[in-house]
């Protein structure tokens, strides 16, 4: 990962344990962080600090982390990751619905956290970093290029897209309806077998004949793997 220097984080929670532990780990790394321990302070703090990113924790006395939520998004161009200690789908859908990016269980692991911080920088501010070194990926948002090993692909714009989607997330899996609306647009009115020809244009431009690294999962979807 780039420097990181500059990026500002903003961390939610009513838990000072948690709190200080996000903070020294994430300020070690390198981001600029504050901290707020309830949701009027941070939609108070998130004015002044302008934060890339909020770590957001959603069972909180008061205002909850869904109303943070909404009034962030309301009020800022932000990425929010929001943390719960339940497995509810209902609460996952009402968070994304109020406009969350992602989502993670508690607990958690830092480096996992750390992981997600990164992708929704990468997706989302882009300017930041330049370019962004992903295992055998260069992606330069600025050149609108992305290196494989030590040479540059030959890529339409669309391969562009549809490639540094699926590098940013890699390890994730990708549906094709995610891609289509992430990548062309959600509202794009062709056939979803639009993407299966784009991924075998890449496949054939990263010699990835066996699909070892751009992954097929029948019935879900496309994972790239860079193990």
């Amino acid at each position: 990962m780039p420097q990181l220097k500059g990026i500002r984080i903003l961390l939610v929670d009513d838990e000072p344990n948690i709190l200080e532990f996000l903070e020294l780990g994430l300020k070690n790394e390198g981001f600029e962080v504050a901290a707020a321990p309830d949701g009027l302070t941070a939609v108070t703090l998130a004015r002044q600090f302008q934060p890339h990113v909020a770590i957001l924790d959603v069972m909180m006395p008061g205002m909850d982390g869904f109303e943070v939520c909404r009034m962030l998004k309301k009020n800022g161009n932000l990425a929010i990751i929001m943390l719960t200690a339940k497995e509810e789908v209902e609460d996952r859908v009402k968070g994304l619905n109020l406009g969350a990016d992602d989502y993670m269980s508690k607990p958690f692991s830092f480096e996992e956290l750390l992981a997600r911080i990164q992708a929704r920088i990468r997706n989302q501010f882009p300017n930041l970093l330049g370019g962004v070194v992903i295992g055998p990926f260069r992606v330069d948002d600025r050149r609108k290029e992305i290196r494989y090993g030590d040479r540059v692909l030959e890529l339409s714009p669309t391969e562009y897209e549809l490639l540094r989607f699926l590098v940013i997330n890699h390890g994730l899996v990708l549906s094709k309806s995610v891609i289509l609306d992430k990548v062309w647009g959600y509202d794009f009115g062709g056939e979803e077998n639009i993407v299966e020809v784009y991924i075998r244009s890449l496949r054939e431009k990263l010699n990835d004949k066996e699909h070892r690294l751009i992954r097929t999962l029948r019935g879900a979807g496309y994972r790239v793997d860079l193990s």
